[in-house]
């Protein structure tokens, strides 16, 4: 995957737990797999919501750390729930 000319790789399919299932891997931007990828479920969300005739979808990003996602299509729109795990806190200063 890593001799790729794209900036990442997204995978999906059906499944019989969730509506689909994916894996999203980013080796170039030195991501090896990212553990669960909001931005690529909007897409995915719209592509599964079309051939499943569905408006609402459950998800799961199969990573090691793993996901579940929610997704929903309303208007146009592609809205996204799940939870979430802190990896990060800080302060930033703005001058």
């Amino acid at each position: 995957m890593a001799e790729l000319n794209s900036r990442g790789l997204v995978v999906s399919a059906e499944s019989s737990k969730f509506d689909f299932i994916s894996r999203c891997f980013y080796p170039q931007t030195g991501v090896n797999e990212d553990p669960v990828t909001g931005s690529a479920h909007c897409m995915l969300a719209a592509y599964w919501g079309k051939k499943l005739n569905k408006n609402k979808l459950n998800a799961y990003q199969a990573s090691p750390r793993g996901g579940y996602l929610q997704c929903e299509i309303s208007n146009e729109r592609i809205i996204l729930g799940g939870l979430s795990k802190r990896y990060l806190e800080g302060t930033i200063n703005l001058n």
